[in-house]
């Protein structure tokens, strides 16, 4: 007997949603075994946004779905027990616990040992007696002696805490909430709030929210059939929150796409109070399968005053945004280039700049360039012996652009010429500098209406996402070139080959 998820949406009828989402809790271990007991017949557990569309539309509590809808409103669909079947995907997620009561729906999806074709009689499936019998705990827990709705939220904040003990791993133990709350011994509940020692003060002002995700894609790039290309993508969450009281309590949702690849190594900031097991095991040294944690990632604080980074993450996409090779051939005093860039089709093409350095090391100055480019435009440093091809905000329409020609360089000069123990005859290099705003490789989001803050007053919320380059190098494939190990991710796949 096991609960996969628990859901409380608040019913807000006039909004274009129609309700949000005010708690939300998976457990991943269950959906594991859930995945092996219906076999062929599993239906994931959807992300928080689809759920409450889908729900809300089963329970006609969507204000455009009042029509006559036979797949939904027809004779054999007569429902008598508070259990529905949620279309998901062009599958139906069942079974559906759910009903509506003070204008929140309270829903959870029990556990059925067994295969759901063809569906087991509800009176054979223990796990929905438990979810009914949590629902109503959690009901009771907050509607008793209720008064406001600041007192509301207090008790929605502590519900992540009281979930760990009174459903651990999605088994029920006590669905009696309050009676957990008094053995955890909550402080607020037994002496006032007092100002903590690493909080040095107070907000006073304007509540606000603003949620930052930046992620750096790292690269090594061959082109070359015995050794494998590696790239790595590293993320950044950083916040921060102007919100008034002595220990305000926020909850950041990190929401992966469909095709998102999943967060790994995650480390976070020690002002986390709760995190769910699943969060924390997930690990780039495992290999990657359908099994694979892909959030939502759920992140209950209580902030510091200064911006800070609420967690790191590691991530293994399926390929870089930019593949390419890079060839230089020394012919007499000249050398001979030859570059070829290709933008993936899934990557948004729309950089706020883009730029590849091709520097020259152990050489004199460049004396005399010749060249051909077919996008952007190239720059001549010629005391720096640099190139750096200006590529713009856009690829063009085929994704992909070249660059060749030969340069010249004069007599060396030890004093002004750049010098490079690594870079030695053909050993040489191109860098990749780019930085896309409003995206990520992942795809990972932080959704602004998920955003829960348990304070007075309603606090604005931003949220920003970017992808930058770092240490994004190419290197000539017709030379030596140094090989990364073990802090990238080996992949044998090249999409680009030169003919």
């Amino acid at each position: 007997m096991a609960l996969r998820a628990v859901w409380l949406i608040s019913h807000e009828p006039g909004t274009p949603l129609g309700g949000t989402v005010r708690f939300s809790r998976r457990y991943p271990t269950v959906e594991k075994r859930a995945r092996v007991f219906n076999g062929a017949s599993y239906v994931s557990i959807p992300e928080d946004g689809p759920f409450l569309k889908s729900l809300l539309f089963e329970l006609r509590l969507l204000d455009e779905d009042k029509d006559f809808m036979e797949s939904r409103d027809s004779c054999s669909r007569i429902n008598k027990t508070s259990v529905y079947g949620l279309p998901v995907g062009g599958e139906e997620l069942w079974p559906v616990v759910a009903f509506l009561k003070n204008g929140t729906v309270y829903a959870c999806v029990p556990l059925v040992e067994q295969t759901l074709s063809p569906r087991p009689p509800l009176i054979s499936i223990s796990a929905v007696s438990q979810g009914f019998e949590l629902l109503f705990g959690i009901q009771d827990f907050l509607y008793s002696g209720q008064k406001n709705d600041t007192e509301l939220n207090t008790k929605l904040s502590q519900l992540p805490d009281l979930l760990l003990h009174a459903c651990p791993f999605g088994t029920l133990l006590d669905a009696n909430l309050q009676h957990s709350l008094d053995s955890i011994n909550f402080a607020s509940v037994t002496h006032p709030q007092k100002q903590p020692a690493w909080k040095a003060g107070t907000y006073k002002g304007k509540p606000q929210v603003s949620i930052s995700i930046t992620e750096k894609v790292k690269s090594m790039q061959y082109d070359k059939q015995d050794i494998a290309d590696t790239w790595q993508v590293v993320g950044t969450v950083t916040c921060k929150c102007d919100l008034e009281g002595i220990m305000p309590n926020v909850t950041v949702s990190l929401n992966l796409p469909t095709n998102g690849s999943p967060l790994q190594d995650i480390l976070i900031h020690p002002c986390v109070t709760s995190l769910d097991s699943a969060i924390l095991t997930s690990s780039s040294i495992d290999a990657l399968d359908d099994s694979a944690f892909s959030g939502p990632y759920k992140f209950p604080f209580s902030p510091p005053l200064e911006s800070f980074n609420l967690c790191y993450y590691t991530s293994q996409v399926p390929v870089p945004p930019i593949l390419g090779f890079y060839q230089m051939k020394e012919e007499e005093i000249q050398l001979k280039i030859t570059i070829n860039l290709k933008l993936h089709e899934s990557v948004k093409n729309n950089f706020e700049f883009c730029e590849a350095h091709i520097p020259f090391y152990n050489r004199g100055p460049i004396t005399h360039v010749e060249y051909k480019v077919s996008f952007g435009q190239l720059e001549v440093f010629r005391e720096k012996s640099l190139l750096i091809w200006n590529i713009g905000q856009k690829f063009p329409k085929s994704m992909e652009i070249s660059l060749s020609g030969t340069i010249t360089f004069g007599a060396k000069s030890h004093e002004k010429q750049p010098f490079d123990h690594i870079c030695i005859g053909g050993t040489a290099y191109l860098k990749l500098h780019f930085r896309i705003l409003d995206y990520t490789l992942t795809g990972c989001y932080a959704d602004q209406h998920s955003v829960q803050v348990f304070t007075s007053g309603k606090p604005k919320i931003s949220t920003y996402r970017k992808l930058i380059s770092s240490d994004y190098y190419i290197w000539n494939s017709k030379a030596p070139a140094p090989v990364t190990y073990g802090s990238l991710l080996l992949v044998s796949a090249r999409i680009l080959r030169v003919e």
